[in-house]
């Protein structure tokens, strides 16, 4: 009988060399599967000076998914159907193992030649991090989203976009139900779109969050309900045969009682750079300023300012090698609950490195490291720690 850390990596070669022939180019109905084994060694993200849960911070797991890919059009209306469904078994805190679902439903729709938008559904089943939440019990994270969106080119070079999304988000621990939310999020934006390829637009957007349950702070119960109006420009600009930019960055004001004061406002939005000379080399960077989520019993958003880099190198035809480097720091901003008490702000490091091997179009076979490290938050009770992974999978659609 194979050795429990063995199995894995032997059923990634089964997966790879008993495959099926490919599927035509131009059939709509594909099946996936994929089967993959990791190894971190702070599963759970325990600070360096905090205990570990069992007396051990480091586990592996494997997990193997399989589903379907669908992707037809129709005269002019194209739909697109991914359904997958996944099982993760973990080698020690057996508690976390859990069954995960990822579904995403749209239709690309099109009327005449101006008129043309999206209509669609996701819902996704995964076990929520332990980044800012401390615990070995199994939390997994239920998201749900339907959007709709439409365009109108009523020039050659202009356009007008409208669009509504609903996300919604429940957490099966009770003691992180205080994060469960719904956020609708409408916008309007007007577009110009020069010959050059390039694209300048302006963007009026406004999210609402409602949060059904208040969340305990202290002797206080907070209502983290929120309202967020933003007016941004999108850009994306070709500017020569290997250089983009893509952006959108604008005024964002913020009302949320539970944060800070209350209101926030200010420059928000990200630009991410692409460079990609002739040759085997693609680079990226990306800067952002603005607001996120957060998996925490104490608040449920940060402002985070970060910058990325990244790079791949296209070493074969077959061999693709990617390296990433992502620095943040999040702000949670004063709330009267933690004032004088020093400093609530805390910042994040990854970093990552991944080569993938597609000895076939549809069969991918990657190795990668990730490295995670937080300075944390005495006032909050994020300590500092840090996390070393490694993943290897292999994939395939016929």
């Amino acid at each position: 009988m194979l050795n429990s850390r063995v199995r894995p990596l032997a059923l990634l070669l089964c997966t790879l060399f008993t495959l099926p022939a490919d599927a035509g180019p131009n059939d709509a109905l594909h099946l996936y599967a994929g089967v993959s084994y990791g190894h971190d060694d702070n599963l759970l993200r325990v600070p360096d000076d905090a205990p570990a849960f069992d007396g051990t911070r480091a586990d592996s797991w494997w997990q193997r998914e399989g589903g379907l890919i669908f992707d037809k059009t129709y005269s002019r209306q194209r739909i697109s159907i991914v359904a997958k469904l996944s099982k993760y078994d973990f080698n020690h805190f057996k508690q976390l193992n859990y069954d995960g679902k990822d579904v995403q439903a749209t239709w690309y729709w099109q009327l005449g030649n101006h008129l043309e938008g999206k209509v669609g559904t996701t819902y996704e089943q995964e076990l929520a991090p332990y980044t800012d939440f401390a615990s070995n019990e199994r939390n997994l994270r239920r998201s749900r989203s339907q959007f709709a969106e439409g365009a109108w080119r009523f020039h050659s070079s202009w356009r007008v976009r409208t669009g509504f999304q609903r996300d919604k988000y429940d957490y099966e621990l009770f003691a992180q139900r205080y994060n469960n939310r719904t956020e609708d999020a409408s916008e309007l934006e007007l577009d110009y779109l020069p010959s050059s390829g390039s694209t300048v637009g302006l963007v009026a957007r406004r999210v609402k969050g409602t949060y059904p349950y208040p969340r305990p702070v202290g002797p206080f119960l907070l209502n983290d309900n929120f309202t967020q109006d933003e007016l941004k420009a999108r850009v994306l600009w070709l500017a020569t045969g290997s250089t983009s930019f893509d952006a959108l960055v604008g005024y964002t004001r913020r009302n949320q009682p539970s944060f800070g004061t209350g209101k926030t406002s200010g420059i928000a939005g990200k630009v991410k750079a692409t460079y990609q000379p002739r040759g085997k080399m693609t680079y990226t960077a990306a800067v952002w300023r603005d607001f996120a989520p957060l998996e925490s019993t104490v608040v449920s958003y940060t402002l985070n300012k970060g910058a990325s880099v990244g790079a791949q190198w296209d070493a074969t035809a077959k061999i693709k090698v990617n390296a990433d480097a992502v620095y943040e720091r999040r702000n949670y901003n004063a709330r009267e609950t933690f004032a004088g008490l020093g400093d609530i702000r805390d910042s994040i490091r990854t970093g990552s490195l991944a080569a993938t091997w597609s000895p076939r179009p549809t069969v991918h076979v990657t190795a990668g490291l990730a490295h995670q490290a937080r300075t944390g938050s005495a006032v909050l009770g994020t300590g500092s720690f840090k996390s070393n992974s490694v993943t290897l999978s292999a994939s395939a659609q016929f």
